[in-house]
């Protein structure tokens, strides 16, 4: 009883287990890794892929995918940029653009994501275009649309950069203190993200039709859920949060490329099938989804941290997912 009480143990908490034990091994070959600097330094570069992972997510647990999160991340990032360059920069974007509120530009970014993640619901809801297809559709015309927006006159493709402070500090590079703790802003907009997504996922009808869809589409359906209609509004919150990872993403770089988001999207989806996000939807939790953001984090900059050749990282990384989703469908076997 008591081997079985453990081995349920495991399984139920295997992600979080996997990433202690990460810290833990790293620490011991350097324990300098357990200071705060490395630590705000992962909590940095995780909070930005914590929220494409979450849009991710959304089309996951529907039993679908989204090829296109990268790319919608590098638009809205290209986007918010173009218009927040301080009025002095030799390279403007926009030259006549006087100084306007940053939060109009933050707006429209996450808006343009909104809109691609809209378009591909509509797709895939109405046209039943099976995601995948209809997600690299989109993927390669996002791409395009950046493109050509990124090498209009005068910019002619260069890259975007001077953004002005005030976005920058508050987006991306500024913190937050109380009682003595600093915690950067970018970390706190994903924690809020996070806690938001948590309420959807669980609180809402929308959540719970989400999980209904991704257990069993035609059951959903009989059960009275307007399968098309959620899913619009499932892949339009997901590219909203694209968009609003693409302005944190400028401001935590101090600019953007048309190339910004490249591959993004296979990172995230990776972070959430090691998060628990089943391949075969109807599961996935944000604390997984998190949690898998941050063993990649973690393996990232702590084996870098430690000198470890970038080519083992990929080695470990792929193993990780490997036996993540061979997990998963074990799983899935043994409850059918």
């Amino acid at each position: 009883m008591e081997t079985k009480r453990i081995q349920s143990f495991i399984s139920q908490n295997a992600i979080y287990i996997v990433l202690v034990l990460l810290i833990v091994a790293i620490a011991i070959y350097d324990p300098s890794f357990l200071g705060l600097n490395p630590l705000r330094d992962v909590l940095n570069q995780s909070s930005t892929r914590i929220i494409i992972a979450l849009g991710v997510a959304f089309i996951l647990i529907t039993g679908g995918t989204d090829l296109s999160a990268g790319r919608i991340v590098g638009l809205t990032a290209v986007v918010s940029a173009s218009m927040l360059q301080v009025t002095d920069y030799s390279r403007r974007f926009f030259p006549n653009l006087g100084e306007i509120n940053f939060l109009l530009p933050i707006g429209l970014a996450i808006l343009v994501g909104l809109i691609f993640g809209l378009i591909n619901g509509v797709i895939v809801a109405k046209f039943k275009v099976p995601p995948f297809i209809a997600t690299l559709g989109t993927m390669v015309a996002v791409y395009g649309v950046n493109s050509l927006y990124f090498d209009m006159d005068p910019n002619n493709s260069q890259p975007i950069g001077g953004l002005r402070r005030d976005f920058t500090k508050i987006f991306g590079t500024g913190s937050f203190g109380f009682g003595g703790v600093s915690i950067p802003n970018i970390v706190l907009i994903a924690i809020i993200v996070s806690i938001f997504v948590w309420v959807v996922f669980n609180k809402t009808k929308l959540g719970k039709n989400m999980y209904a869809i991704g257990g069993n589409q035609q059951a959903a359906k009989v059960s009275g859920i307007n399968v098309g209609r959620n899913l619009i509004y499932i892949y339009s919150i997901a590219g909203a949060l694209y968009g609003l990872a693409g302005v944190l993403e400028a401001a935590r770089t101090g600019g953007a490329t048309n190339n910004y988001g490249n591959m993004y999207e296979l990172d995230a989806i990776a972070a959430c099938v090691v998060g628990g996000v089943s391949t075969t939807g109807g599961i996935g939790t944000v604390p997984g989804v998190v949690t898998g953001v941050l063993i990649f984090t973690v393996i990232n900059y702590g084996l870098t941290f430690i000198g470890v050749s970038p080519y083992w990282q990929l080695i470990i990384k792929g193993s990780i997912i490997v036996a993540a989703v061979a997990f998963d469908m074990r799983k899935y076997a043994a409850k059918r």
